[in-house]
């Protein structure tokens, strides 16, 4: 770590730049390069992410160079300024901002006009020639330095700007004058000491100090750690602080402040969108206090609203001429923050846009044909877990609906739930099963862990900008904003629109394409996959290695993951086709048989059903692998559980009910997921596996001689030992031998096995010897790992997480130093026997994006995943091919 802990920017002097994010963070980086490549910045200087680490590390204790170093670059912003800190005639004013390695919009803290006391708003005054600017900046820093720094709560304060306009009849804060301002002035002052028993700091020093702390520990505060935890951030980055010379929007009829992106984040058509505000500071245009302006003509929607374009021609002109410059220099949609100050423009900060997943395939696809950048950066610019987003149920447009009011489409797709006013009780909601949608006037960074529980977000004030807006997107999630129809009424738990009036738990839904909002819930329909995302997928299927195939038990949902471009099936697991009515039935009187020709007569019931499943999978995988797996739960997970269904049992097997009783309790497991389960049901009860062989054969030679290319690979789960393989594989291969004899046909088809067991990764070389294929079933390989109960471990895991114990959940993420060399290891001597072995996984992680890098460096051949998370595998396989390059 070097000595230096301050970097300074301004004018035409920058020493840092956009390569330095790690150490100057993202938004240091960016206003350095701004300045290199003459963007008009104000001045300032940026301390560096190794003071927040050293911060932390040192019990909250600074490096002693720092103190020395802040005043160094304060000597720089006031020469560049020609002002002072804390000069009574001209004074310089900072506005101090964090500033992560990965922009965490709204999750750390802000301080704005920090330097002005009872001594500097005179120069500010005399400065400006506008009492009414100078006191209206004053208040604002005395409202966000109380909350921020002093920790008062912001509607403690906000209230006594809200009185100070109901006693003078006004609606908007510009509508009180300087009088009013200084009078508020004096009423918060009192307010913070009446609460905190501090009086407000008066020495600007004082005051740069406490917002400094306060923005490195905000980066410890609940909503930034359940950010970080959300979007996968290192606690360890820590964040700088950027501390900048204020530029004011709010001066007059002849200042603005906005914020711009140079595409549509929603949508990714390209063109120039956002919004501002006149006479205003930039809190106002996120917050939704008051409704923003359009900054442009094409993104006006409403005739009273005049756009920046109508109103300040030639500053929008510039602007213009910035975001295209921007755009074209770092090659990415950017998000950008300006101020318009007396007619001269000024740039707060860029950074690469957070978008929808659309607007994201759309903008990579559109630049790859600007020629901004090539297809291999364009299938590494989209996040491949939020393709999830693109893959969820729309509305039906032929279904009936009731619209009770409208907003904005800040973020699309369709949502529905209970209506809930907190966002703690959306979260304990969510937990518990309940789907809710977050109804705010407007949402604060405090809202992240109910904006991630819900299923979307309804608020009545603020714009496209707005924090519900841009949150909302980097989720995901689906969000209407600015709906000024719905009066929201927190004391009494729900909101009025009209005459009608919702309550908490009242059912709605919500379109964050169109911003309508419905009562009741709407019927929905699969998505229609457009034409941008075909081929942006094929793009990722040029530079990807691992095959992905999917889990799939029926031929509906083998369809649904072929469209999605799954290359096989990796797991059709046969349970789950034995507890439709009548099969569950059979079942039930094969497991309560007491010989062998009980048994025998039940599974010939079932024989013909399993061979109609696989002959209708067969079909949906025509030309495609389909590995079917052998019946792998304990017996007693199908057993009836209640009286009535034991008594109904009982008749149908002719036998007593007490009898039947002490059957089913004699099956009982006090650890049934270690039980008898897997092969050793096979071993036990070898004409279960026979008949489901049987029915796989006989299916694979039908629809054969109907046309259909079918590569059948059956699977025996739960392999500890290669004699258990030998016996079962024996068997098996015997089997479908004389089947396919019988039919004339020639047909291919392989024997392997799971591999879940520590015992078996650690023999894959014997085990090898008989096993065709391996495929690791990472579910249970993690529960035997780790000896935890993957239904159970939910209680507790969260709490390890919390403590930092572990990163992330195993059963989420492949737990690559232990579950993950047990995989190294079961390849390496699994191939060292059988150097041509296909081996892919099949647990849920065969979906997560880490999972399938993981599984691409160990050079398995497919992963196998749920079929809607079949276009994220592919993405992200295609990701983790071009990181090798």
């Amino acid at each position: 770590m070097s000595g230096k802990f301050i970097y300074s920017f301004g004018g035409d002097y920058t020493e840092g730049d956009a390569s330095m994010k790690n150490l100057l963070g993202g938004k240091g980086a960016n206003l350095a390069e701004m300045i290199k490549i003459g963007v008009p910045v104000p001045p300032g200087f940026t301390i560096t992410t190794e003071t927040c680490v050293t911060f932390y590390e040192n019990q909250r204790n600074y490096p002693e160079v720092l103190q020395e170093q802040v005043r160094e670059a304060i000597l720089k912003t006031e020469a560049t300024m020609d002002k002072g800190f804390g000069s009574s005639s001209k004074p310089l004013l900072f506005s101090v901002r964090s500033g992560a390695r990965v922009s965490m919009p709204g999750m750390m803290d802000t301080v704005l006009n920090l330097g002005l006391n009872d001594e500097t708003i005179e120069g500010l005054i005399t400065g400006s020639g506008s009492a009414r600017f100078a006191y209206d900046s004053y208040r604002r820093f005395i409202q966000m330095y109380g909350n921020v720094v002093m920790g008062v709560e912001g509607d403690k304060l906000e209230v006594l700007l809200e009185e100070a306009k109901a006693k003078k009849g006004v609606a908007l804060d510009t509508e009180l004058d300087a009088d009013d301002l200084k009078q508020l002035v004096n009423d918060l002052k009192k307010r913070v000491k009446e609460i905190t028993g501090i009086k407000f700091p008066e020495d600007p020093y004082d005051q740069l100090w406490g917002a400094i702390t306060a923005v490195f520990d905000s980066w410890n505060t609940k909503r930034a750690e359940t950010y970080r935890k959300l979007n996968n951030i290192p606690n360890h980055w820590g964040t700088a602080v950027n501390v900048q010379a204020m530029v004011f929007g709010n001066m007059g009829e002849e200042c603005a402040t906005g914020v711009a992106f140079t595409r549509d984040p929603s949508t990714g058509e390209n063109l120039f969108y956002g919004e501002f505000l006149i006479n205003a500071q930039g809190e106002d245009v996120v917050a939704g206090i008051r409704t923003p302006q359009p900054i442009n003509e094409i993104g006006r929607k409403d005739s009273n609203l005049a756009s920046l374009e109508t109103v300040m021609p030639d500053l929008y002109k510039e602007l213009v001429e910035v975001y295209q410059k921007l755009e074209n220099h770092y090659h990415d949609m950017q998000d950008l923050e300006f101020t318009i100050e007396n007619h001269k423009l000024w740039l707060l900060q860029t950074r690469n846009g957070k978008r929808t997943v659309k607007a994201a395939i759309k903008i990579a696809l559109d630049m790859v044909a600007e020629g901004l950048i090539d297809k291999r950066e364009a299938v590494l610019r989209v996040e491949a877990e939020k393709l999830d987003n693109l893959l969820h149920p729309t509305l039906d447009p032929q279904a009936a609906k009731t619209v009770i009011a409208k907003g904005l489409p800040a973020s699309p797709g369709a949502a529905c739930g209970e209506i809930v006013f907190n966002a703690d009780e959306a979260e304990t909601l969510s937990a518990s099963g309940h789907k809710v949608i977050l109804v705010r006037a407007e949402t604060s960074p405090e809202d992240i862990n109910g904006m991630n529980a819900a299923q979307g977000i309804l608020t009545s004030r603020g714009g496209m900008t707005s924090h519900a807006a841009v949150v909302a997107r980097g989720m995901g999630k689906c969000c209407v904003a600015g709906c000024a129809a719905i009066i929201v009424d927190y004391s009494q738990e729900r909101f009025k629109v009209g005459d009608s009036v919702f309550n908490k738990g009242d059912i709605i839904t919500l379109d964050g394409s169109t911003g309508e909002v419905f009562a009741g819930e709407i019927a929905t329909i699969t998505p229609q996959l457009d034409d941008d995302f075909a081929t942006f997928m094929k793009w990722a299927d040029e530079f990807r290695r691992l095959k992905v195939r999917t889990n799939a038990d029926t031929p509906h949902d083998a369809a649904i993951a072929r469209d999605f471009g799954a290359e096989g099936i990796g797991l059709c697991r046969t349970e789950h086709m034995f507890f439709e009515e009548e099969r569950i039935k059979a079942v039930r009187e094969m497991i309560l048989a007491d010989t062998l020709e009980g048994r025998k007569q039940a599974l010939t019931k079932l024989l013909p059903e399993q061979k109609s499943d696989f002959i209708g999978i067969f079909k949906a995988m025509d030309g495609l692998p389909v590995t079917i797996r052998l019946l792998d739960p304990p017996l007693h997970e199908f057993l009836p559980q209640s009286d009535s269904d034991i008594k109904e049992l009982a008749e149908i097997m002719g036998v007593s009910l007490a009898t039947l009783k002490e059957r089913t309790e004699s099956l009982h497991e006090f650890n049934p997921m270690l039980g008898h389960r897997g092969c050793r049901l096979g071993i036990t009860y070898p004409e279960i596996y026979d008949m489901q062989v049987r029915a796989i054969m006989e299916a694979a030679c039908e629809v054969t001689k109907e046309g259909v290319k079918v590569y059948p690979e059956i699977m025996i789960p739960l392999v500890a030992d290669v004699k258990e393989l030998r016996f079962l594989k024996d068997r098996s291969k015997d089997i479908c031998d004389r089947i396919i004899a019988a039919s004339g046909l020639s047909l291919e088809y392989m024997i392997g096995t799971m591999i879940e067991l520590p015992r078996a990764a650690l023999t894959a070389d014997v085990i090898a010897q008989e096993a065709e294929f391996f495929s690791f079933g990472t579910n249970d390989l993690t529960q035997t790992t780790y000896g935890l109960s993957r239904d159970d471990a939910g209680k507790f895991l969260p709490d390890y997480i919390d403590k930092k114990i572990f990163t992330e959940d195993p059963f989420v993420s492949i737990d690559v130093d232990g579950v993950g060399a047990l995989i190294e290891i079961g390849v390496t001597r699994g191939r060292t026997t059988k150097p041509e072995l296909k081996v892919g996984i099949c647990g849920e992680h065969g979906g997560e994006p880490k999972s399938v890098a993981f599984c691409h460096r160990t050079a398995l051949d497919y992963v196998s995943c749920s079929p809607f998370r079949v276009p994220i595998a592919r993405l992200a396989a295609a990701q983790a091919a071009l990181a090798d390059d």
